[in-house]
């Protein structure tokens, strides 16, 4: 008896001892810490080694750095979708606004003494990440040349071309988010909701760019695959020299002020992180520079394009920058955040820096309830710190800090039953976060609305915005002294 429970006791332990160490083969292998081999073009085996790319598809609990960096390459996955063009049946679509963020681009920055990532900025149809619309979007550049291009967008290549990328230069993957980005939209808004007709004009779109070839080429990227029988000729892109689309009213002196006040605020953050001040000495050391003149290169710019890519990061003959590196000076960010929505400097700073396009927003969505047919889908190609700002002073406290090709939108909306009602949707990434905002945060338990009325919306940006500088106009609080 003691014999067979002894064998049965052995048993069941090897079986258990069996069975952890599958799961764990089964995990190394899941986040790639076995190194892979991979083979070369011509057919000959690569030198194996660790990728630097965890495969993290799950949130975890916690804010991650690897998983925010994850979420923030936004590798493009052709089974994203979005609660774009979500509304009860009885309400008729009126407009949409959107502002991007430009796809994935090379750094701005290098690291100083190490070799740029090898990035190929070409495109190419049958090279992965691709898109079926890929192809004939690369064909018909000649075409694009219809386009009308306001000033200095005449000058900006319609397509990135460089076999080596140029410093910011928009690469095959931000292409393909956009595209992707385009085609979702064009499913919900033109094929779903009949926004735009096949023979839709001039006038029924608007939109603006900087000056920059990465926006630029996103947002042709995008009205690609969004517009209806796209026709080149019909296509009209305003430029906007300023990245926080002010257009003609940037004179705020109070902006400015409450940026320098913001960005003292980092810099105070920053110098108490013993943690992060030894890595980038640890880093500087390996490549061979002071360390101020490392901090002052942005390394984590040139490191999320080595993560993004999964291409090893820089190597030098003292050592390679590793994963530790990159994980404290993204854990780091992730707290700036964090303290950034204590602080409410920076919450200052956008409510005055975006107080320019929320009130061109809310102009046009007034007029179209109105009855005005025009300029019924626009759409703004920007950069990130164009995107942050307008998220913070919407006042919605979770959305996470833009990724490339990151989308908000506008939607205007008619309640069926009643033409006198107009209602507004705000949605970020696919997330509706409508009840999100501050000026509508409110309403969803006290109104069986499940839309935004549109004059929330309208108090806000014009009157409620200011009430933080004890203002009632853009002016005053922008000249208004408080310190």
């Amino acid at each position: 008896m003691c014999v067979t429970m002894f064998f049965r006791s052995r048993f069941l332990f090897l079986l258990a001892v069996a069975a952890l160490l599958a799961v764990l083969s089964l995990s190394l292998q899941f986040l790639h810490l076995i190194p892979m081999t991979q083979p070369k073009e011509n057919g000959m085996v690569a030198k194996t080694r660790k990728r630097i790319l965890v495969d993290l598809y799950t949130a975890p609990p916690r804010l991650d750095p690897i998983y925010e960096a994850y979420q923030y390459c936004n590798v493009p996955n052709k089974t994203d979708r979005g609660l774009e063009g979500h509304a009860p049946p009885d309400y008729k679509l009126l407009s949409v606004h959107v502002m991007i963020r430009h796809g994935d681009r090379y750094p701005l920055y290098a690291i100083p003494k190490t070799k740029p990532p090898p990035i190929d900025c070409t495109l190419i149809p049958n090279r992965e990440p691709s898109h079926r619309l890929l192809e004939n979007f690369i064909k018909n550049k000649n075409i694009a040349s219809a386009c009308q291009l306001d000033g200095p967008l005449n000058n900006i290549a319609l397509l990135p071309s460089h076999t080596v990328c140029e410093m910011g230069e928009l690469t095959q993957i931000g292409v393909v988010q956009h595209l992707l980005n385009g085609e979702h939209l064009h499913e919900t808004y033109v094929k779903k909701h009949k926004l735009l007709p096949d023979n839709w004009t001039a006038k029924q779109l608007y939109v603006e760019s900087t000056g920059k070839s990465r926006t630029l080429q996103s947002g042709l990227a995008l009205l690609y695959s969004l517009l209806p029988k796209f026709d080149w000729g019909k296509i009209h892109i305003r430029y906007q020299w300023s990245t926080i689309f002010c257009s003609n009213s940037c004179d705020c002196p109070m902006r400015n002020h409450y940026l320098e006040e913001e960005q003292r605020r980092q810099y105070n953050l920053r110098v108490k992180n013993g943690l992060l001040e030894q890595t980038y000495i640890d880093m500087a050391k390996i490549v061979g520079i002071p360390t101020r003149r490392l901090r002052a290169a942005n390394p984590i710019d040139s490191l999320l394009c080595h993560f993004c890519h999964n291409v090893s990061f820089p190597c030098t003959e003292n050592g390679c920058i590793n994963l530790n590196h990159f994980k404290v000076i993204k854990a780091h960010q992730l707290e700036d955040e964090r303290d950034r929505q204590r602080k409410k400097l920076y919450y200052k700073y956008a409510l005055l820096a975006t107080h320019p396009i929320l009130n061109q927003t809310v102009t046009r969505m007034q007029q179209i309830a109105q009855g005005k047919k025009e300029e019924i889908l626009a759409l703004y190609s920007a950069h990130d710190v164009t995107v942050a700002p307008l998220l913070n002073a919407l006042g919605i406290p979770d959305a996470s800090f833009p990724r490339f090709g990151a989308r908000i939108i506008f939607e205007l909306w008619k309640n069926g039953k009643d033409k006198r009602q107009n209602f507004i949707r705000i949605l970020y990434n696919g997330d509706d976060v409508t009840f999100q905002t501050s000026f509508c945060s409110g309403r969803k338990a006290h109104s069986k609305q499940l839309l935004c009325p549109l004059e929330s919306f309208l108090n806000f940006v014009r009157k409620d915005m200011f009430a933080v500088f004890n203002s009632t106009t853009y002016y005053d609080a922008c000249h208004r002294r408080v310190f």
